[in-house]
């Protein structure tokens, strides 16, 4: 059995699907059981979601999720430093993905041509940190300006 054979096996595994799919199913679980027990008039439904969903999911996604499950929970407990480490040393990706994201909802129908036009040259032209918080500025300064002018035409 060569190694693509075995891939493909393992990929079709009930255990290997399982496991690849934890997150999700427990997800699925947890909502099942809440929505459940709120329904047939249960006092605990509250308590299940609470746990359920800040306890039990986080755990199964630590314990058995993809990468990005483990980024999604754990950054939130270790703060900025890691996200702020991330970002530092996968600029292209992190460009990558937003651009991504916006061409997914430009094709949805989310944004107009214009609006589509407007945030791709924002996004190329703000490809770090201190081009981001410069945009901004000029975007604050810009807005500050067009409130003074509203306001003079008002009087």
């Amino acid at each position: 059995m060569d190694v693509t054979e075995r891939r493909d096996r393992d990929a079709t595994d009930p255990w290997t699907r399982l496991r690849e799919n934890a997150t999700r199913i427990t997800s699925l679980l947890v909502t099942a059981v809440w929505f459940g027990a709120m329904f047939t008039g249960q006092d605990w439904w509250l308590a299940a979601l609470l746990v359920g969903y800040v306890a039990v999911v986080p755990l199964v996604a630590i314990l058995f999720g993809d990468e990005d499950d483990r980024r999604e929970w754990v950054d939130d407990y270790l703060g900025t430093d890691a996200a702020e480490t991330d970002a530092a040393s996968e600029p292209a990706d992190s460009t990558a993905d937003a651009l991504e994201t916006l061409r997914e909802r430009y094709a949805a129908g989310e944004l107009t041509d214009e609006q589509f036009e407007r945030k791709l040259e924002r996004l190329l032209g703000t490809e770090t940190l201190e081009e981001a918080q410069e945009w901004a500025r000029k975007r604050d300064q810009e807005r500050t300006d067009e409130r003074e002018e509203d306001l003079e035409y008002d009087r």
